[in-house]
């Protein structure tokens, strides 16, 4: 009888101890395996928002930086250049975005949070080439007396204004994309988040 009792003791030691060292062993397999299933830092970082530094941008002068392994376009328009951009809404295929997915601050002529700066993703919405800054209107930018100013892809010959509004009868068929982005002050800002969710 004596020999049972420790007999029961010992199984109920080796069942406690197997099923703890069990326990231990399914934990160290699950933590690498679902810490695989993140994200890395390298992925992070090529999601995450940039600053971008405007306090240097002169008025008529663009600046580029990258998102998400696109080129961002900030473009500090004159006076002159938002006079340009009214004057093209006859020319332009969608003049108030209404037909282009874009952030709702987007919809409207000037495509911006504050007119005069334009924030754009510079891949064309044709077959996805990098249109060129022709910013100056008339004759100055090489593309004739009535050019408002604006972007033109190389690849097709898509034409976009000052807003990034595609023109009609060309290629693309959405105007240039709007990034999600929010101003930290008057010489930075934030693009990749607009505190609306995106």
């Amino acid at each position: 009888m004596a020999e049972s009792k420790v007999d029961d003791r010992k199984r109920r030691f080796l069942l406690a101890a197997s099923s703890a060292l069990g326990g231990v062993s399914v934990i160290g397999v699950a933590v690498p395996f679902l810490a695989s299933m993140l994200p890395s830092a390298r992925a992070r970082a090529a999601g995450a928002p940039v600053e971008v530094d405007i306090s240097k941008v002169e008025p008529g002068m663009m600046i580029r930086a990258e998102w998400r392994g696109k080129p961002i376009w900030v473009v500090r328009r004159t006076p002159e250049m938002l006079e340009e951009v009214r004057k093209a809404d006859a020319l332009v295929a969608d003049p108030n975005s209404d037909h282009s997915r874009q952030p709702e601050y987007a919809k409207n002529e000037f495509r911006a949070i504050k007119q005069e700066y334009l924030v754009l993703v510079g891949i064309c919405t044709h077959l996805g080439c990098s249109p060129s800054d022709k910013l100056q209107a008339g004759p100055a930018s090489g593309m004739g007396e009535n050019w408002p100013g604006g972007f033109l892809c190389p690849c097709h010959g898509s034409k976009f204004d000052l807003s990034g509004r595609v023109f009609k009868d060309v290629p693309a068929p959405t105007n240039l994309e709007v990034p999600p982005y929010k101003f930290l002050s008057d010489t930075r800002l934030l693009v990749g988040e607009d505190g609306k969710g995106a």
